[in-house]
């Protein structure tokens, strides 16, 4: 079985939409542990009615998580790690020892780095008149969205669209995104 931990802030609709692609049998892996540094994630009360273990971290800067996330972590077998609307940065310890990808609701490099996340990102996509956004699927590295793009893909920005119409057509889009991304990271295990 193909084992995912997925890290999260806030709401969990992309971990929602991994558990429901598990339970159908769309996706084959099993998600064994959800991390959140935000004690009021509903992303947690998701994990917790499907029966998957949570943790919160308690340690405050970069390198403790790091520290505490590496002993965490050592207790289970993992494949991947998928940041799913997770707002920390991964300290290099993880990066190091694990492969792990993350969601960014822009097509990079446009609109990333630190401090462009959720609505700042569609709003300066807004902003900046374009025509065209997206979502992009990478792997994490010691940088804020700057690890190696693994997929993208396009949604189409219309005259009458808001910084919310465009977050719900980016946040449809990266659901089916990373799915298909997990299919295949499956795959490659099994062969």
């Amino acid at each position: 079985m193909y084992n995912l931990v997925v890290f999260a802030s806030g709401n969990g609709t992309t971990l929602q939409s991994i558990i429901d692609s598990i339970n159908s049998g769309i996706l084959q892996a099993q998600i064994k542990l959800v991390v959140s540094n935000n004690e009021d994630a509903y992303a947690l009360e998701r994990a917790k009615k499907t029966n998957i273990e949570t943790y919160i971290i308690s340690s405050k800067t970069t390198e403790d998580i790091d520290i505490e996330l590496e002993k965490v972590l050592s207790n289970y077998e993992i494949d991947l790690i998928v940041l799913a609307g997770y707002l920390r940065k991964i300290g290099n310890r993880l990066i190091s020892k694990y492969t792990i990808i993350n969601t960014h609701p822009s097509l990079l490099p446009k609109f990333g780095g630190k401090g462009m996340y959720g609505m700042k990102v569609h709003t300066a996509v807004i902003e900046a008149k374009e025509q065209i956004s997206g979502v992009t699927l990478h792997y994490v590295n010691e940088n804020y969205d700057d690890g190696d793009i693994i997929k993208q893909t396009k949604v189409e920005i219309l005259p009458s669209d808001t910084p919310e119409t465009l977050s719900q057509k980016v946040q449809k889009v990266e659901k089916i995104q990373l799915i298909e991304a997990l299919k295949e990271f499956v795959k490659m295990k099994e062969t």
